[in-house]
């Protein structure tokens, strides 16, 4: 356990360390303990704004992008937090889409470390526990009209379902985090369930939700919106609508977004507008807008020249399956060179199978995390997988160190994709920043 930490100290990173030693494990679903303290904050935790909360085993982010893009488009003031980040701790917090200051999280954090001494001493906070209040408080502070809540990790339990939502969304949902949300998709659907509210909207992305989903919602009842019952969308390559209750946007550009996933994220996005017209209208000139400029970086991030480079944050197998299909679609390069390090609990047979038949050659690394798989472990999965095929496969102390060889070996007309892990794209983007 960390020994008390002086509540003057103004640096960002010596909060974060300190955060990551209040608990004894870095993963430990629960609310109680945000009960315990973030009740006592004065002024009470909260918004006067609506709230828009998002569940999903892949496509939060994205989702979270869209509506914050459209949003802020629309002349809103918008705050935004999603997890984890990629390069630094400030992304993890957006108002009027820029992170925050780090002098603004340290005061937040100061006051969350004020509260939980005051709370209770045996209240030991996780670091996404500790985190995630002091943005929120952030997030109160900054006069907004509209919040967007990313869940971390499930959703019934997750810190971000501790705030109540207006609106609730599901983006994807598949097989993933089996020790915290269960072996199949029914039970991961059942706690992605658990961020709706009575008598509020509640938008599944998913064409296909799990029936214990529908059924929890039908339970509580929640306002479901259901891909295919009650909205869809249409289209081309060119082009798409969407269509639901009433409403309808035709002749929509495709999201700036890449990727052929991204078009059900976009109609769970316009759903969830429609869904809360009444209180946060917006223009089809704003969606348009909206879609158009939407940023992320980290999901199926192309970056031009020679050799072409996509990174994209795909870290497990139903990721995998839409980065395959999107690299595929990008047509012929004569090699393909993926720079790949995961974490160890992850399904890494399933992961790594998807991009066999594209990749040739292989940088597996090392992360800076104990959660990490272990770079050899890592190289045999590979050669067992490739069973005697001629991909080659090396291994590195790093992304940097990864993609430093990538590059060295590719030719101009090559690419290389870096995936697996927050981790694996945001240390090869960090070593381009440093």
């Amino acid at each position: 356990m960390n020994e008390a930490i002086d509540l003057n100290e103004p640096q960002l990173a010596t909060w974060l360390r300190y955060a990551e030693g209040l608990h004894t494990r870095g993963i430990d679903l629960g609310l109680a303990r945000l009960d315990r303290v973030g009740q006592r904050f004065v002024p009470a935790l909260g918004f006067a704004c609506p709230v828009i909360t998002v569940a999903g085993t892949n496509g939060k982010g994205s989702t979270c992008a869209m509506l914050e893009a459209i949003l802020l488009a629309s002349g809103y003031r918008v705050g935004v937090y999603t997890s984890p980040h990629l390069v630094r701790f400030e992304e993890r917090c957006r108002v009027m889409g820029m992170p925050v200051d780090a002098t603004a999280l340290v005061d937040a954090f100061q006051e969350v470390e004020r509260t939980r001494r005051g709370a209770d001493e045996a209240v030991t906070l996780t670091y996404f526990e500790f985190t995630t209040l002091g943005i929120l408080r952030v997030l109160q502070t900054a006069a907004l009209d509209v919040v967007i809540l990313e869940v971390g990790l499930g959703g019934r339990l997750d810190a971000v379902n501790w705030i109540d939502t207006d609106c609730a969304i599901v983006t994807s949902v598949d097989v993933d985090h089996v020790e915290y949300l269960g072996a199949d998709r029914e039970a991961i659907g059942f706690e992605k369930a658990g961020i709706m509210r009575a008598g509020k909207p509640a938008i599944v992305s998913d064409p296909m939700p799990p029936q214990r989903l529908v059924a929890h919602a039908e339970a509580i009842g929640a306002d479901l919106w259901l891909n295919g019952r009650d909205f869809n969308v249409s289209g081309d390559k060119q082009q798409w609508a969407w269509a639901g209750r009433g409403k309808r946007w035709a002749g929509l550009a495709h999201p700036a977004l890449r990727g052929a996933n991204q078009l059900m994220n976009a109609a769970g996005v316009l759903a969830a507008l429609q869904a809360l017209r009444a209180q946060l209208p917006v223009t089809a000139q704003a969606l348009r807008q909206g879609l158009a400029v939407v940023e992320l970086p980290g999901r199926f991030q192309v970056k031009p020249g020679q050799p072409v480079e996509v990174y994209d944050v795909a870290h497990n197998p139903h990721a995998a399956a839409a980065l395959a299909l999107n690299l595929d679609a990008m047509g012929f390069y004569p090699r393909t060179h993926a720079v790949v390090g995961a974490m160890a609990d992850k399904d890494l047979g399933g992961l790594l199978q998807r991009l066999m038949p594209l990749v040739d050659d292989w940088y597996c690394c090392d992360l800076p995390t104990a959660r990490a798989a272990k770079v050899d472990d890592l190289a045999r999965v590979i050669e067992a997988l490739k069973a005697g095929g001629k991909a080659s496969v090396t291994t590195w102390a790093s992304p940097a160190a990864a993609m430093a060889a990538a590059r060295l070996a590719a030719d101009p007309a090559d690419r290389i994709v870096v995936f697996g892990s927050f981790f694996t794209v945001g240390g090869v983007l960090s070593a381009q920043q440093a």
